[in-house]
């Protein structure tokens, strides 16, 4: 399949700039896969197709705040930075990108907060505007944490084009968030209330939670038209074999497996056994799911609409077909869903 194939237009007032008012009131969109049929709910709604001995597969992310502005020594120039991963934490180094990235070149240091409480290092050019930093901090590991997590803001996708709230720090997190690492939100979680899991555990539904740290490059554009040759960065992956039990458990029982947002079945399909099952893993995945591809564990999952052209949208279509999905798009367009990060969700069957 080709890039071009992935093309539609969308709307700008459809990008949602702040999620519905209560998570799991948001609107969804039901797909049947097989016969194509759309229905319109609202996400709670999730409760009538789940039932006893069913799984539902999360991803326990938990999101930082990744997203920090400082001033460069000398000129004073106001720089972002975005940090993506913790390279060594003795030496407080980290990968990074940088904008405007022209502007910082190796021996440059920023100063961040307004007493520079904060100051780094640019020790290495990484890509176009990646850079490795070091962090010059007296003090423990958990005071500079502390310190980064005071000044650094909720990584909203810039799309958005507003700044981060208060209220984002708790919105743009899932409930059952956990494990620290991401820069990105496994958005279709976002829509899972406390009240809505307990009401699906009352009704027999299993839960399985594997970690899979969202970089950035679930949304780095693809810039080849033969999908075949675009490459994802590797994100850190571990699905524990606690959860690989209860997956496989419905799967043998052949009851519903949902896989709960794309992270989660990029997640899966990277460890599957040479029967078809879910294995244990502790490592990292650049996994890239395209059409056609057959997937292995998950018989259904919850997504979000997704842009134009993003390696999400090729998944879901890989899943659910893409007359399907393409179909699916058009009446959300039309039915004014809202898309992307803090939008509707959709449940395919």
């Amino acid at each position: 399949m080709k890039l071009s194939k992935f093309k539609f237009n969308l709307p700008k007032e459809l990008l949602a700039k702040y999620p519905a008012e209560n998570r799991d009131e948001a609107r969804l969109m039901v797909l049947h896969r097989k016969t194509g049929k759309i229905e319109h709910k609202t996400f709670k709604d999730v409760l009538s197709y789940f039932g006893d001995g069913d799984a539902m597969i999360f991803n326990n992310t938990r999101v930082f705040p990744a997203r920090l502005y400082g001033n460069k020594e000398k000129t004073g120039a106001k720089i972002e930075v975005f940090l993506l991963r913790e390279l060594n934490h003795e030496q407080r180094l980290w990968d990074v990108l940088v904008d405007p990235a022209r502007k910082i070149r190796i021996g440059n240091k920023l100063y961040f907060g307004d007493d520079d409480s904060l100051v780094a290092e640019v020790i290495d050019n990484t890509t176009s505007r990646g850079r490795t930093l070091r962090f010059l901090f007296d003090g423990t590991h958990e005071e500079f944490k502390n310190t980064v997590y005071a000044l650094g803001q909720t990584p909203l996708p810039k799309y958005i084009k507003r700044a981060a709230e208060e209220s984002d720090k708790e919105r743009y997190q899932t409930v059952y968030a956990k494990v620290e690492g991401a820069v990105a939100a496994p958005t279709a979680g976002l829509h899972f209330s406390k009240t809505l899991l307990k009401r699906l555990e009352l009704k027999g539904v299993n839960f399985a939670e594997l970690t899979l740290h969202v970089g950035l490059g679930s949304f780095r554009p693809v810039e080849v038209e033969d999908l075949t040759k675009h490459k994802m960065e590797s994100e850190e992956l571990e699905i524990t074999q606690k959860a690989a039990d209860v997956v496989n458990k419905a799967k043998a029982d052949k009851k519903k497996v949902c896989a709960v947002g794309t992270t989660v079945m990029r997640g899966i399909e990277t460890s599957v056994s040479s029967g078809g099952f879910l294995n244990p893993h502790k490592g990292w995945t650049n996994k890239f799911i395209f059409p056609p591809y057959d997937f292995s564990i998950a018989n259904c999952m919850i997504t979000n609409f997704h842009m134009p052209y993003s390696t999400l949208l090729m998944m879901v279509c890989a899943f659910a077909g893409y007359d399907n999905i393409m179909k699916a798009y058009n009446t959300a367009i039309k039915e004014k869903y809202n898309f992307y990060s803090y939008g509707d969700a959709m449940l395919i069957l």
